[in-house]
């Protein structure tokens, strides 16, 4: 395992992430905790430093188990968790979204889960559309004086949003947007049009999810596999419903076949090729096993090519599903 430096900040992290939102079955799909456990300790042995959770992965679940696994090496790793969407089915609106009440309250239910003191990088998992940016960064600056959080970072935020927080940040000496989260895949390459570029332009850390697409890049679903497209509601699954995106996946079998290596390999050393650190997020271990794999595939530049070219951007904006913040997003207007 390789280490990068993290945006500006001083960390240096692993060149992937271990999502842990499949860590749990309180959504009725995920890991048990033996499970759980596995992949954890697995991650951990090949190297893995960095781990991305939420309040609202499998209702706390996600949390409680990292809780127990973290005891005793807490300081071997960099921990993330979100904020926004609340630990529980139906959270009451004044817990949910991205206001400073919700956000304190937010912290010390996950702090108490995690069974940590601090935490080391806290996102807004998305926007709410009501919250203005200056309660977010004094959010964060209370929480950060408080020594409960160590870097603050936004999750899902469109570029322009994401550009104001880090200045704001900036001009009000606050602590720093020091990270920005986003979807981003061989299916999902509309960030490189703004948030990519505005986010390694003002010096932040970078994690992306999904590299696989919700599954559809290792090419399971052809060969009848459910997954993450029944297994979450259809949620956090980027369908095989376009020539186009037929066409990305024919590619990646393709180089997968010529390296002899699986195509969610492919895909994953395809989206680390950015500057960026990939958020895989397995609920098995042979899945991490072979996620980890990728980290030793070396596209050729004519394979970067090919995979470039087969999932240009313009194209991919012409079929495009609602992203999960969209969908929490609409949820909360209509109980506006």
């Amino acid at each position: 395992m390789k280490y990068i430096p993290f945006g500006k900040t001083g960390l240096r992290v692993s060149q992937v992430a271990l999502g842990t939102g499949n860590f749990g079955t309180g959504w009725g799909y995920g890991a048990d905790p033996d499970t759980a456990e596995s992949i954890f300790n697995a991650y951990d042995e090949a190297g893995g430093n960095f781990i991305d959770t939420a309040d609202v992965y499998q209702f706390g679940q996600s949390e409680e188990l990292l809780g127990k696994l973290l005891q005793g090496r807490r300081e071997n790793f960099v921990l993330a968790t979100k904020f926004t969407s609340g630990s529980v089915p139906n959270a009451n609106r004044l817990v949910t979204g991205n206001s400073r009440k919700a956000m304190i309250a937010s912290v010390e239910a996950s702090l108490k889960r995690l069974k940590t003191d601090r935490i080391d990088i806290y996102w807004a998992h998305h926007p709410d559309e009501i919250t203005p940016t200056e309660e977010i960064i004094r959010g964060f600056e209370d929480l950060a004086r408080t020594g409960k959080i160590l870097y603050a970072g936004l999750s899902n935020f469109s570029a322009w949003r994401l550009s104001r927080a880090v200045t704001m940040a900036e001009l009000l000496h606050t602590v720093p947007i020091a990270a920005a989260q986003f979807e981003h895949s061989l299916v999902r390459r509309e960030p490189e049009t703004d948030l990519l570029p505005a986010s390694l332009a003002l010096g932040l850390g970078v994690t992306t999810w999904s590299p696989l697409g919700g599954g559809m890049l290792t090419g399971k679903y052809r060969q009848g596999a459910k997954g993450r497209a029944e297994g979450f509601g259809g949620r956090v699954f980027q369908a095989e419903n376009s020539q186009q995106r037929s066409d990305i996946l024919d590619t990646v079998i393709a180089i997968a076949d010529e390296l002899n290596i699986s195509p969610s390999q492919v895909a994953i050393a395809w989206a680390g090729s950015h500057g960026t650190t990939p958020i895989i997020g397995p609920r098995s271990l042979a899945q991490l096993n072979d996620n980890l794999s990728a980290l030793s595939v070396n596209l050729s530049s004519e394979q970067l090519d090919r995979l470039d070219k087969v999932s240009n951007i313009a194209s991919l904006l012409s079929v495009r599903s609602p992203t999960p913040w969209e969908e929490d997003l609409t949820r909360m207007v209509a109980c506006k």
